[in-house]
């Protein structure tokens, strides 16, 4: 027959003509009969493996992994459940499954033998290449809905599974939640994905109840349906623990390869269906490149066969369908892929966390640990995004050189080269992105570490007038981190501008290369390889932006595997025998203890140690420096130098040495004060006040307040409805006013202009075919295109670098306004809001509107732009399109409208989601010691994979709430694409085939932008909520001004520190009662005066209100005659000192610390150090003033952490000193020394002193007793004690009880 007489393929016909090395037998391989026949076998193969796989899957259901065989043993067979009473439902449901899968296979070889029908019955010449199309698009096709056959979820028949659901999911470890508890978790039912089948899995309309639901209400977490099985961390983790340990055990290293290869197998099964979708994507993209020459032909009026038009409009139009559903399912399944690694590796970090060793602590902060936990692993999270990109490059650049060579011969090396020139172009900027990112991560992390140290301590920066000075040392971190910010979207928008000329400059490059060559350039040629050009451009622009992401990720497995190697505290040290098997309750033999294991001397040494416990009650064991207590203990170890030097009785060891005997005696001491206030002998009163207090004591009464409760942590506040336009508006304006935007948009508008010019100009002036003579000389074409070119590389580079400019500067300005307004906030916000949602703001939110929001913007109002370009081209060609155009836009801004309000409320949901998560793991840390001694890890891990998936379940759902608006975007699309090419094929007669050709080419990307303005827009709308977070904060109401110009008091003011309360009514919030309730007192000036009082009873908040901390609800407090509420905060604060009850040091030195204002010489500060007894200790330090000071002070004892607060105080030198039970952390002996301290120096001064010891203030001239935020008593302490029936005397004849117990 003709068919099988024709010639060679034309794909390898150029090939086999130039060259000498083509096999005699090769010729047999490109005749039509072995394609075909070849062909026809992989699809009957592919049927046949398809059948054999569903049987498979069904009698052997599971993961494919371990347990398989004993689901089989579960699942018996089908038979068997027919026998025994399975329903004909059940059966009628199997048969549908089978002939759903044979109808899938049946439909791929009908459009397969329908294209074939077409090409015999016209019996062409020369149409192997034809063929050869038409068994790529048939067998990839038939793939792709063979896939979709037997897509069926393993969770999906319910009814079959139901039974099972109970059953444990991983039997390895009892910690291990199972099926049916996870299925508790949050009470929601689980997601409809579970259970979707093919129709509803392949249009994602299983999210159309979540998408309605959102349109009638705010969307809740509580509306997110819980994640399937397979979905959720519960079960992923474990197999992915399983996986990481099963080659070399449990305690062997980890290494970023088995990390990697672990993730790999936990998801291999979702990797390599992402790697067949990628694979159909990209073939089905270059369909239409490749068939253009022959469209346009056919429009001149040349077609090989009658009817070749519509056959090849409908090849365009299922090339498009296949490239949109493949490309859907296939970002789809990457992003369940990421949550799925994210999930897990966050989980690893976590229970790593728990068990750290101190010294492993000790090597990293907190903050460089959250870090791993958020960066990184989200990092490991979004590679999936890229894991294909490096083999698939290579193909789509394999499949552009193919086409080019068919259409251009040899110029398709000129091609070839100018690819590699452009990308070689992009690798350089792509180190210096890897570079700049680095360097830009690592100043991010020394500033959230700094944050996190600040906002920990933000009460004592307000009480010491510091704020201002810590926010300043955060914008000079911030200017080191803007600065490597400045040179990456630079260097972005170079890489953004090679991305938009590498189709005109490989363009250049190509045509030129013909011309020199001598190959014609025909109108259709020229198209195709536009087409072509396009479709290269991501590859060459993927490139840099994958060996980056590669890169990122490598070093975040590197870091994930050091953190996961670092030492554990040792487990098997510690033996824990059965209640009741024994009558000792604690042994150590031979115990070395050490913070440091690589230290030379332990911290305790030599411990032998055996307590007995009485099995009818509990041990106790307590740690202290208050020796009152002691008297009651039946064993007693006084440690020294990291050894027991002492263990006995307590009059037993009171005798044996001086080591125990120094604490006593500096006890004795202070009851030696108490003694001698205590004049007279005890009367009937004293009597009954000691008996009524020894009763209290032993009872355990208090008086406590009983106030209603009220909570002050409320919900995280969020947004709802739609984000206004004043958020975008102020977004815009931000930078300049917004005067940047309008030659953004125009420079945008001119390069698409000059983009269309050039393209119209190849196809209007190169001839149709050879036949016809050229409109203007080769060379004329080439300069003219040239000349557009260079025009759209002016325009590009302009438009990128303004672009670059507003979107930096926006992100620099709004941090700056955001933390001024968080630093300026009252206390009342810090109390109520945890840590985890601020720094949530300023790192999150801050790197979305540094990174992704003004990108996000530029590409919406580009893609709008390149859109109505190609509506302008297609309507030129055929007005007529107008009529799909203009309904098919509607339906689109629709569905948009439609699935906004679900996504956005989602997006919000992941923001507020994701601060449980860091607050958990960040108070996890903090209190791993605490959650260890109680055995909790269990449960605090339960807790973790809670919120890890309460994180992921919107994530989930805005992945296929996104893939559910684009797959609808992308059907409307296609439509009016096909609508068009059905208008050319029929009225062609009437249109230039050139310019038809060239609204094909544009049409061609008509999906991808349609979509892409839809979806920028919701995008946008979803990332700017992060704008909206930032601009909720900075809109936080602030403190009352630092400083009132017109009322400053003077250099000398408070001179003799006098302090007037006059009716101090305080509340902590509205919706509190209050809690102190009119207090009327007068501090003398330069006298000491101790406040007392039970827990809850006012005392810390009187000192709030006097530091202005809390405002009063009404009355004031006068300081020398003067209102403190009408002076500036930062004039009242500075002129006042206080020793917090918390001893608390900054990151840094021991000079910063001590003078974080730098307002004094060393000489000064070595002064204040021998005052306050550490002069001596800080000189043994190699460093001096600069020795380090880490974390919270770690590397200082609390004593000397206390001591460094008092050395403040006595830098500042001011004439009203506060001592908020400064002395509660520190031994008896400390306490003398800091209270011998504050009487040398402090003489002459008002001091104010909230006593934890009530000797503290048996020496003050005054004692003010509160009681429920009213003043009980208040005189010196002498008279108040001859009073025996005075409050204070009861609390002090408590404490005499307590001391003197035996």
């Amino acid at each position: 027959m003709q068919l099988f007489d024709s010639t060679k393929l034309g794909l390898f016909s150029s090939l086999s003509n130039s060259s000498s090395l083509m096999y005699s037998g090769a010729s047999f391989l490109l005749k039509p009969i072995f394609v075909r026949g070849f062909s026809g076998s992989l699809h009957l193969v592919l049927l046949l493996a398809l059948v054999v796989s569903y049987v498979w899957k069904k009698l052997m259901r599971g993961d494919g992994g371990e347990g398989s065989g004993e689901r089989f043993r579960n699942n018996k067979s089908y038979f068997y459940w027919y026998k025994n009473g399975w329903c004909d439902v059940k059966l009628v449901n199997l048969f549908d499954s089978v002939l759903r899968t044979l109808s899938w296979g049946a439909l791929s070889v009908y459009l397969y033998t329908l294209n074939s029908d077409f090409l015999f019955y016209h019996k062409h010449e020369s149409s192997e290449v034809r063929y050869l199309v038409s068994d790529i698009v048939s067998v990839f096709t038939a793939l792709f809905l063979c896939y979709v056959g037997f897509l069926r979820h393993e969770t999906q028949d319910s009814l079959l599974e139901q039974p099972f659901l109970n059953v444990d999911i991983s039997s390895d470890t009892s910690n291990t939640p199972t099926l049916e508890s996870n299925k508790s978790r949050g009470g929601d039912a689980v997601t409809t994905y579970a259970n979707a089948g093919p129709f509803s899995v392949l249009t994602f309309y299983w999210m159309n109840s979540l998408i309605a639901l959102g349109n009638k209400k705010t969307l809740d977490l509580e509306d997110v349906p819980q994640l399937d099985s397979l979905d959720s961390v519960f079960r992923g983790f474990p197999a992915f623990r399983n996986k990481l340990e099963s080659h070399n055990g449990a305690a062997s290293r980890v290494t970023p390869f088995k990390l990697a290869k672990a993730l790999f197998l936990s998801t291999w099964k979702e990797i390599l269906w992402t790697a067949l979708l990628a694979i159909i994507y990209t073939s089905a993209s270059y369909v239409g490149p490749y068939l253009i020459d022959a469209f346009v032909q056919c429009l001149d009026g040349r077609g090989e066969y009658k009817n070749q038009g519509y056959i090849l409009a409908l090849t365009f139009f299922v090339a498009k369908l296949v490239e949109c559903i493949s490309q859907r399912h296939w970002f789809f399944r990457l992003q369940q892929i990421g949550l799925r690694h994210r999930a897990v590796t966050t989980t690893m970090i976590y229970n790593k966390g728990l068990s750290l060793s101190n010294q492993s602590k000790q090597g990293q902060t907190s903050g460089e640990i959250i870090n791993i936990m958020t960066v990184d692993a989200d990092r490991i999270g979004e590679f999936s995004w890229y894991m294909h990109d490096p083999w698939l490059i290579l193909l789509q650049v394999g499949l552009a050189l193919l086409i080019l060579y068919q259409n251009l011969g040899l110029a398709s090396v000129a091609a070839f080269v100018a690819t590699i020139g452009v990308m070689l172009i992009n690798y350089p900027l792509g180190r210096l992105q890897e570079t700049f990112q680095d360097k830009l991560m690592d100043s991010k992390d020394k500033r959230m570490r700094a944050t996190t140290e600040i906002l920990r301590n933000m009460r004592i920066l307000k009480l010491q007038g510091w704020e201002m000075k810590f926010l300043s040392k955060i914008l000079e971190l911030r200017d080191v981190e803007t600065g490597w910010l400045k040179k990456y979207v630079y260097n972005s928008a170079m890489i953004m501008s090679v991305f938009w000329l590498a189709p005109t400059l490989v363009a250049v490059a190509t045509f030129g290369a013909c011309m020199l060559i001598g190959i014609p350039l025909e109108s259709g040629k020229i198209l195709s390889a536009l087409a072509t050009f396009r479709v290269l451009q991501m590859p060459i622009y993927s490139l840099p932006d994958t060996l980056s992401m590669t890169v990122q990720t490598k070093v975040s497995l590197d870091r994930i595997a050091s953190f996961l190697c670092l030492d554990d505290l040792q487990s098997d040290v510690l033996e824990k025998q059965p209640i009741g098997s024994s009558d000792t309750a604690i042994e150590i033999a031979d115990g070395n203890f050490s913070w440091d294991l690589s230290s030379p001397s332990a911290t305790l040494k030599d411990i032998n140690e055996v307590l007995l416990g009485l099995l009818s009650s509990k041990t106790v064991i307590y740690v202290t420096h208050q020796v009152e207590f002691l008297p009651a203990a039946d064993l007693i170890l006084v440690t020294k130098d990291g050894k027991i030097a002492q263990a006995g009785k307590y009059d037993d060891i009171l005798c044996l040495g001086s080591d125990f005997m120094e604490l006593v005696g500096a006890h004795e001491a202070a009851l030696t004060v108490l003694d001698s206030k205590q004049k007279g002998p005890a009367s009937d009163t004293d009597v009954i006040m000691q008996k009524q207090g020894k009763n209290d004591y032993e009872n355990g009464k208090s008086d406590k307040v009983s106030e209603p409760k009220a909570q002050i942590i409320q919900e995280e506040e969020r947004e709802t409805g739609s984000v206004g336009f004043p958020i975008y508006w102020n977004y815009i304006t931000t930078a300049y006013g917004g005067g940047l935007v309008p030659f953004i948009l125009l420079a945008q508008i001119l390069f698409q202009v000059l983009q269309i010019s050039s393209n119209y100009w190849m196809a209007w002036a190169a001839p149709v075919s050879k036949d016809v003579k050229p409109v203007v000389s080769g060379s004329t074409l080439i300069i003219v295109y040239v000349l557009f070119a260079i025009g759209s590389s002016i325009c590009i580079l302009a438009r990128a670098t303004l672009h670059a400019t507003a979107g930096y500067k926006t992100a620099t300005l709004l941090f700056n306004k955001m933390h001024l307004c968080i630093f300026r906030a009252p206390m009342s916000f810090f109390d109520a809001t945890p840590s985890g949602r601020i720094i949530n703001r300023v790192s999150t939110d801050q790197s979305a509107v540094e990174n992704r929001i003004p990108y996000l913007i530029g590409a919406l109002a580009f893609s709008v732009i390149q859109l109505l370009g190609i509506i302008a081209v297609m309507s030129q060609v055929a007005w007529q399109v107008f009529i799909v155009f203009i309904p098919v836009i509607a339906a689109c801004i629709w569905y948009q409208r439609y699935y906004i309000s679900s996504a956005r409320e989602l997006s919000r949901l992941v923001g507020v989601c994701k601060a449980p998560v860091i607050q958990h793991f960040s108070e996890t840390i903090s209190g791993a010691t605490t959650i260890r001694s109680f055995d909790q890890q269990s449960r605090f891990q339960e807790t973790n994979m809670k919120v890890t998936d309460a994180y992921s379940r919107p994530k989930f759902h805005i992945a296929g709430a996104r893939e559910w608006l684009c797959f609808r975007l992308d059907m409307f699309s296609s439509v009016t694409f096909a609508f068009s090419l059905a208008f050319l094929v029929s009225f062609r007669s009437n249109i230039d085939p050139a310019i038809a050709g060239l609204a094909v080419t544009y049409g061609l990307n008509l999906n991808m932008l349609q979509a892409s303005v839809i979806w920028n827009l919701c995008d946008c709308e979803n990332r700017i909520i992060s704008v909206e977070r930032i601009i909720q904060y900075m809109s936080i109401p602030s403190e009352p001004p630092l400083v009132v110009e017109a009322n400053r008091p003077g250099r000398s003011w408070p001179s003799h520190g006098e302090v007037d309360v006059n009716n101090l009514q305080v509340r902590y919030a509205p919706q509190l009662p209050l809690v102190l309730r009119g207090i009327t007192c007068t501090f003398p000036g330069g006298k000491k005066t101790g406040i007392v009082g039970r827990t809850g009873s006012g005392k810390s908040t009187l000192i709030q209100t006097l530091f202005r901390i809390v405002k009063p609800a009404a009355g004031q407090i006068m300081i020398d005659g003067l209102d403190i509420s009408s002076i500036g905060l930062h004039d009242l604060r500075s002129r006042l000192s206080i020793i917090p009850q918390g001893p608390t040091m900054f990151e840094g030195t021991m000079r910063s610390n001590l003078d974080p204002l730098e307002e004094h010489t060393d000489e000064l500060i070595w002064e204040a150090l021998d005052k306050c007894q550490l002069g001596d200790e800080v000189r043994k330090k190699e460093r001096k003033l600069d020795s380090t000071v880490n974390e919270n002070g770690e590397n200082w004892s609390m004593g000397q952490r206390q001591l460094v607060c008092l050395g403040r105080v006595l830098l500042k030198k001011s004439k009203v000193l506060v001592l908020d039970e400064a002395t509660a952390s520190v031994d008896t002996s400390t306490d003398n020394l800091i209270q011998q301290t504050l009487r040398q120096h402090f003489s002459d001064c008002t001091v104010i002193t909230i006593a934890h010891r009530i000797t503290s203030v048996l020496d003050s001239d005054m004692v003010l007793l509160l009681s429920h935020g009213l003043v009980m008593e208040y005189d010196s302490p002498t008279r108040l004690l001859e009073n025996k029936s005075s409050s204070f005397a009861q609390l002090v004849a408590e404490y005499t009880i307590r001391s003197n117990a035996n």
